[in-house]
């Protein structure tokens, strides 16, 4: 059951990357499967560190380099007008670029230092990805707070 959960996520990682390419003409619908495969993400490691889905090294793998690729490249899909629509993105990305910039080299920078930390193979253990994932869970929670409107 387990390697069935990990193929499975990582299928599913898969298929939103694919999507992304769909949406690259819309930022909107981009940034939104870009999302989709954080959520991915910050659920099977979220699993994982609650014990609720047995540990993999390649699975905590797999979300940290989910994570990491989001950081480099969800900030791209912002460009002026793409705030209207149905987006739960809030008016201070534009109003103040400069945070949600710093915002997102946050995010990256610790999700490079997760992806340094896990190694080849991914965490060793369960603590060793808690240590790694934590800290993007906590930027990624900083940054919905302060850039991103709750409907």
């Amino acid at each position: 059951m387990r390697n069935w959960l990990v193929h499975g996520l990582a299928a599913g990682f898969v298929v939103v990357g694919a999507t992304s390419v769909i949406a690259a003409g819309d930022p909107l619908e981009t940034r939104k499967t870009i999302m989709d495969s954080v959520a991915a993400a910050a659920g099977l490691g979220g699993g994982m560190m609650k014990g609720e889905i047995a540990y993999s090294p390649a699975a905590g793998k797999a979300a940290i380099a989910t994570m990491a690729a989001a950081s480099h490249s969800f900030g791209s899909f912002f460009p002026a007008g793409s705030d209207a629509g149905d987006t739960t993105a809030s008016p201070a990305i534009w109003s103040d670029a400069a945070g949600f910039e710093a915002a997102l080299a946050k995010f990256a920078a610790t999700a490079d230092a997760a992806v340094q930390a896990s190694g080849k193979d991914g965490p060793a253990d369960v603590d060793a990805f808690k240590a790694a994932f934590g800290p993007i869970m906590g930027n990624c929670k900083s940054c919905h707070e302060a850039f991103r409107v709750k409907k």
